[in-house]
């Protein structure tokens, strides 16, 4: 059995000029771990946490209180790209073990990436839902592969939206052709950020890589917001291993291309995931 933990990064507002101070990604990711792993991933990302930041939970912490204090992903992305070299030593230096426990643990990542138009409209509801029937789509298509069943543990909004989200799901396993995820054997749960280290790793991929990255590839030469940033330390250091750890595979539905793993909408130009990852993926390959 997988668990896929989902969370975003960014916003589903709209950009309405280059220089509004609105994110002008948003990004919905998963990260897939075995249930026999799940264990080994927790504790281990705890004794992370407690490593490179001793001082972030009160004094009177117990070893696991450490899981109610987040290192959130948009502080680590922040870090990364500061111009102290210690504070961007310290920020990679996290990113490189998260990302060493997963592929240890034997983790895969798949989502969707918005590249906001400039001026354009942007349906909120219809992108997130869209994103998390992605993710189950590519969920089941690994699970199918790998003879093995899942579930999804989703980061919690408010009751509405998460009833919206959990719908979206519902309308894919219960339509009349048939259920199209079933390897996933549930809709949606939706968990407090505190209280899952998957989840916590999930923000971690979207808000501290994924959507830097994309920022970086898509961004800087039509966005001027305080969002983009140089972040040529992330895209060196970690495009490759980030590419390696996603589900790849040949769809006959179309034509035999590949597809899944994380892919890209760029409103403003158009242009390919490949600008975000160039390196072709050999690891997550899966044959039609």
């Amino acid at each position: 059995m997988r668990i896929c933990y989902v969370d975003e990064a960014g916003c589903t507002g709209a950009l309405p000029n280059p220089s509004s101070d609105v994110q002008p990604v948003f990004v919905l990711g998963g990260v897939e771990i075995p249930q026999p792993s799940i264990h080994r991933v927790t504790h281990e990302f705890l004794h992370l946490k407690k490593r490179f930041y001793p001082n972030l939970a009160p004094k009177s912490a117990t070893y696991l209180d450490w899981i109610l204090t987040e290192i959130k992903g948009s502080e680590l992305r922040k870090g990364a790209a500061d111009p102290s070299h210690r504070k961007r030593r310290h920020a990679l230096g996290f990113l490189h073990e998260t990302l060493s426990l997963l592929e240890t643990e034997g983790a895969r990542i798949n989502g969707r990436v918005w590249i906001k138009g400039i001026g354009q409209a942007v349906n909120g509801r219809s992108i997130y839902t869209f994103s998390l029937q992605y993710i189950c789509g590519c969920f089941n298509r690994q699970l199918e592969v790998d003879d093995e069943w899942g579930l999804l543990v989703c980061d919690s909004r408010n009751k509405a939206l998460n009833s919206l989200a959990s719908y979206s799901v519902f309308t894919q396993k219960f339509k009349a052709s048939g259920d199209s995820i079933p390897r996933v054997l549930e809709m949606p749960v939706f968990g407090h950020s505190e209280n899952h280290a998957g989840v916590q790793i999930a923000d971690v991929i979207c808000s501290a890589l994924l959507f830097p990255l994309a920022v970086h590839a898509y961004c800087r030469t039509a966005v001027t917001n305080l969002h983009v940033r140089d972040y040529s330390h992330l895209r060196d250091r970690f495009t490759d291993r980030l590419g390696a750890l996603q589900v790849r595979y040949c769809d006959p539905q179309r034509g035999g291309r590949l597809t899944g793993g994380v892919t890209v909408d760029d409103k403003i130009g158009r242009r390919p995931r490949t600008d975000m990852f160039p390196v072709p993926v050999q690891r997550g390959l899966v044959a039609a």
